[in-house]
């Protein structure tokens, strides 16, 4: 075996790298990245987590969509004990009442629209179709929204051939309880938790990098690298190193929440609710043990405690517990990497509930760390590259939510119609019009929300493509027509063939 010095290549590179990293804060953030750096460094890397059991948690993250599979992937998670220690349930997407006009509703199902033909994209053929005559709405060709109407749940299947591979599917679960899991896999992993409150920063006075953090009982933690966990007070990123803040609220007026969980009925249903609301939104998540409620709304059109009668009168059945009050601004920091401390979840920026998007960027934000993961010389281009791509990430997922709330032909009280009248952002002002002229949606190949999202939402709030796919005009129209039914047809024999989705539950939970 050849020993390496300090002074040879080798030596000198191993010299350079990361050996300690300090985690600023629990949750679901700083237990995510701590399990994350844990399992993929595998105890060559030194991690610790600062946290106090006096600091409670946002706990707005109880849904997420289906790319935590990703991250489920990433640290081996056992989904049967997930299952069961979270009090999780399964989620097939999101079902947004109210929100174009009392009274009317529609499905963000995850998953795909139809299948994969020959040519053109599924929903120019629909559109075609649509144009010379079919009767059946977008929503016909969603198995998930399918099986979400009648309270079932599948898994998708790998076969191309079979239906099931257009599912797509997510979770609903306990924030703490998932918090409490990650922790236990986290620390079996070798990572070393903390517990106390930061007392103060030390910062090296040539580079500006930190070099220790102090707790208030004077336990002195010290880090080549350091992630900011802390929340909506951003104590590293803003606090030390004068990140700033990008205020969207003149997009997203939504700047408080009311939280509180009821008792549960007797089924689980497979899916989140959002239910429009005078001046926001009411979310409505199912787990096992409990419904999982809240009302986000904008203070400036309604107070507190309007807004907490409100939630308290529309709720499945009795509160567990008395309602919490959250308040907090949407926007971003658009340097979330500054110097040797990178921000991640709440700490870098915070789009409100709506899409269950929290939990994505937090798992996002450590895919792009594992990549651009630094030596201890802190290379300037790797922070700039993040910042870059989570910036994308955060202008296309602040897009997708405004498309939710301006457009929105029937609604009259002022916070609608001032969100329906306000300026949008250029970008989506684009994406819109390119899709009223030809149906095509304007993606790029990194983006969060694909074709089926923006298409379900577009649709579903009433923005309606005036033309399709030139290449549609190719097919035959009555072939198209009875190819494309025949889809919602298999959709509708398929559905009633598939288990419950307690059932399904029940039967996931028992694997292992």
């Amino acid at each position: 075996m050849t020993a390496f010095s300090e002074a040879s290549p080798r030596g000198a590179e191993r010299g350079r790298r990361v050996r300690s990293v300090v985690i600023l804060g629990g949750g679901t953030a700083g237990w995510m990245t701590a399990t994350a750096l844990a399992r993929q460094f595998g105890g060559t890397l030194d991690i610790t987590l600062l946290e106090s059991e006096e600091i409670g948690t946002v706990g707005v993250g109880e849904a997420t969509i289906p790319t935590i599979h990703w991250f489920n992937q990433l640290i081996g998670l056992d989904e049967a004990a997930f299952l069961r220690e979270t009090k999780a349930s399964f989620k097939l997407g999101i079902e947004f009442v109210d929100w174009v006009r009392p009274g009317h509703r529609y499905f963000h199902p995850f998953g795909t629209f139809g299948v994969q033909f020959p040519g053109v994209a599924f929903h120019h053929r629909w559109m075609k179709a649509r144009a010379e005559g079919l009767d059946l709405p977008l929503s016909a060709f969603s198995l998930a929204d399918e099986l979400a109407q009648q309270g079932r749940f599948a898994t998708p299947a790998g076969d191309a051939r079979s239906i099931l591979s257009t599912l797509g599917y997510a979770y609903h679960f306990d924030a703490s309880l998932y918090a409490r899991h990650l922790r236990g896999i986290a620390e079996a992993g070798g990572v070393t938790r903390i517990e106390g409150k930061l007392q103060d920063v030390e910062r090296d006075g040539e580079s500006g990098l930190v070099t220790a953090l102090t707790t208030q009982r004077g336990e002195r933690l010290e880090g080549d690298l350091f992630v900011d966990c802390s929340g909506f007070r951003a104590l590293l990123i803003d606090g030390a190193m004068g990140g700033g803040f990008e205020d969207w609220s003149h997009w997203l007026p939504c700047d408080r929440a009311v939280a509180v969980p009821c008792a549960r009925l007797d089924d689980t249903t497979p899916f989140t609710r959002s239910t429009a609301r005078p001046a926001g939104w009411q979310w409505r998540i199912p787990l096992q043990h409990r419904i999982g409620n809240g009302h986000v709304f904008a203070s400036r059109f309604m107070g507190e405690d309007e807004a907490t009668a409100m939630l308290m009168a529309n709720l499945d059945g009795e509160a567990l517990a008395e309602p919490r009050a959250l308040r907090f601004t949407a926007g971003t920091r658009r340097k979330a990497w500054i110097g040797n401390v990178v921000a991640l979840g709440l700490s870098s920026g915070f789009l409100e509930p709506l899409e269950s998007t929290s939990i994505h960027l937090i798992q996002s934000g450590i895919a792009k760390l594992l990549t651009l993961f630094p030596d201890r010389d802190m290379d300037p281009m790797l922070a700039e590259r993040y910042n870059g791509l989570l910036n994308a990430d955060m202008d296309n997922i602040k897009d997708f939510l405004i498309l939710h709330y301006h457009a929105n032909p029937g609604r009259t009280e002022p916070f609608w119609v001032e969100r329906r009248e306000m300026e949008l952002p250029e970008s989506l002002v684009a994406r819109e019009e390119q899709y009223r002229r030809s149906g095509r949606l304007m993606l790029g190949g990194e983006e969060l929300f694909r074709d089926a999202s923006w298409l379900a939402v577009l649709n579903g709030q009433e923005i309606v493509a005036g033309d399709y796919n030139p290449l549609a005009d190719v097919l035959d129209s009555a072939t198209n027509i009875a190819q494309v039914r025949q889809v919602a047809e298999v959709i509708q024999r398929a559905a009633p063939t598939l288990p419950l989705h307690d059932a399904a539950l029940a039967a996931a939970m028992a694997q292992g």
